[in-house]
């Protein structure tokens, strides 16, 4: 990449369920590797999209926009990871058919044939895991195992609103301070980002780093 002229990216991350997209679960992750292929290859954000939806599912509304963001800012559309978009064949090649180009930063190099045969070998091994987990729960049912204890549930149950209640709680302090982070005058979330890391404020997973799609989030609870 030309190293005078910053390539242009649409950020497109994606989680498969709400509680993951709550936590950050998966997010940091993804966030961190686009970062640092960006950095890597002297690139430029010039948008960002975030999904909270199965990897099974083809209506992808943020998907769209992020196409079309790359399409009209003549941009490339970058992944974290090659099932971050989808381990369906067919959704891969119609993403290849957009008319705009993508890279997933764990196969950067990957030709079109090349990313026809990683989808394939994904959606195989997506529908392998799916039969076997069905027949073992159909064993399970056919021996009489009842699939979790009452008491079990209501333990499990009584955790996550625990933690439920931390997090909303810290969540609720980070908001206090964002305010008074946008009273001083810094009003992106990129800046935002950076001075809740400056001043040493945990992510909701622990980190000491913010990144604008974690403030997003923080913002639209």
């Amino acid at each position: 990449m030309n190293a005078s002229k910053p390539t242009r990216f649409v950020t497109y991350l994606r989680v498969s369920t709400a509680r993951q997209g709550e936590s950050g679960l998966g997010i940091d992750a993804q966030q961190a590797a686009v970062d640092a292929f960006i950095r890597q290859h002297n690139g430029e954000i010039v948008g960002q999209h975030l999904e909270v939806e199965s990897g099974k599912r083809s209506d992808r509304p943020e998907l769209a926009k992020a196409l079309h963001a790359a399409r009209k800012a003549k941009a490339t559309l970058l992944v974290a990871k090659l099932d971050r978009l989808s381990r369906n064949v067919a959704f891969i090649a119609a993403v290849m058919d957009a008319g705009v180009d993508f890279i997933a930063c764990d196969q950067p190099f990957a030709s079109r044939l090349t990313l026809h045969i990683l989808a394939a070998v994904a959606e195989d091994e997506a529908a392998r895991i799916s039969a076997r987990t069905k027949a073992a729960l159909a064993a399970a049912k056919a021996r009489g195992q009842k699939l979790g204890s009452p008491v079990a549930r209501e333990t499990i149950a009584a955790a996550r609103a625990s933690l439920v209640a931390k997090a909303e709680a810290r969540s609720a302090g980070t908001r206090q301070i964002v305010s008074d982070i946008k009273a001083s005058g810094v009003e992106t979330l990129t800046g935002i980002a950076a001075a809740l890391s400056a001043r040493g404020v945990k992510t909701p997973r622990g980190s000491a780093v913010w990144y604008p799609a974690q403030v997003a989030r923080l913002l639209a609870a």
